[in-house]
């Protein structure tokens, strides 16, 4: 069952709404995340882009699985379900096609999303629902004291591979490139400004949108990765002058993934398939009309 958090504003009249701020959608809970870490970067995107959205709480839901970004919808008014590791989408897509009206955001991060979660995206994808993922990508698994996650770069050396990882690592932009997503973005939370941006682009998006953070973990994370390098090597994808519209050059960047950090929108298709739940509507309202006379 959903439970929502109080907004303590009360419903009011949509002519009569006020404009929403980014307190609106901050919960009293207060986030437990290591001092530091890029997460908090990315909450504070989050209530940004949904003040722009100017939805109000009580008209989004957020979805996550289980993990330190998994925690999220604690800290939002919004309505909020964590389900269990790897499992977020699926619950997302029966939130969605329950009450199609919700805004459904789904949080999670690389373990839950493309390790046990994995077989679950390409599916999303196929079927686009109207949902926003966004994955914030440690490379690590944070919440369980350090273990290669599969993003971490191979030689990745942690308590399950002390020798240094064998594996090559998973690509999620090339993945979700590959599967078919309509929009794919990857953001970093030293950008702030760019990262708003993109996931109020994503949400905005009517269909799968997915965006890859690369949100550093500061306690088990590579330290070449945190924010302040970050900042000094990222490369925005629209300053490059790269058309979001081109899947097959937003596949050739994501290639770069692990070496070159591309931010920004990787591809946004310029003519987005049906929604999942949008057929679905059409085909109930399909099934109510009265059958033709005579």
């Amino acid at each position: 069952m959903i439970t929502p958090h109080t907004t303590g504003t009360g419903v009011v009249p949509p002519a009569a709404a006020p404009a929403l701020t980014s307190k609106d959608f901050r919960s009293d809970l207060k986030p437990i995340w290591c001092p530091g870490c890029g997460d908090y970067g990315v909450l504070t995107a989050l209530y940004r882009a949904l003040a722009a959205i100017g939805r109000p709480p009580h008209e989004i839901a957020f979805v996550s699985g289980i993990g330190c970004s998994s925690r999220i919808p604690g800290y939002t008014t919004a309505y909020g379900f964590n389900t269990v590791h790897g499992r977020a989408l699926p619950i997302a897509q029966g939130i969605k096609m329950a009450n199609p009206e919700l805004l459904v955001v789904v949080a999670g991060g690389d373990g839950d999303g493309f390790s046990i979660g994995g077989g679950h995206v390409p599916h999303a994808i196929r079927r686009n629902p109207d949902l926003t993922y966004i994955v914030m990508d440690n490379q690590i698994y944070g919440l369980t004291k350090g273990q290669v996650s599969p993003t971490s770069a191979r030689g990745t050396k942690s308590p399950t591979s002390v020798y240094g990882s064998m594996e090559e690592p998973v690509n999620p932009l090339l993945y979700v490139l590959a599967y078919g997503a309509g929009f794919v973005a990857q953001g970093v939370p030293a950008d702030m400004e760019g990262l708003t941006k993109m996931i109020e682009e994503a949400i905005r998006f009517p269909g799968f949108a997915f965006v890859n953070i690369q949100s550093p973990c500061i306690s088990f994370g590579d330290p070449e990765n945190q924010m302040k390098a970050q900042k000094a090597k990222l490369r925005k994808l629209e300053a490059e002058g790269h058309d979001p519209s081109n899947r097959i050059r937003a596949m050739e960047l994501a290639q770069e993934y692990g070496r070159t950090l591309y931010t920004g929108v990787f591809y946004r298709n310029p003519n987005p398939a049906p929604t999942y739940d949008s057929q679905i509507r059409a085909l109930q309202k399909q099934q109510m009309e009265p059958p033709p006379v005579g």
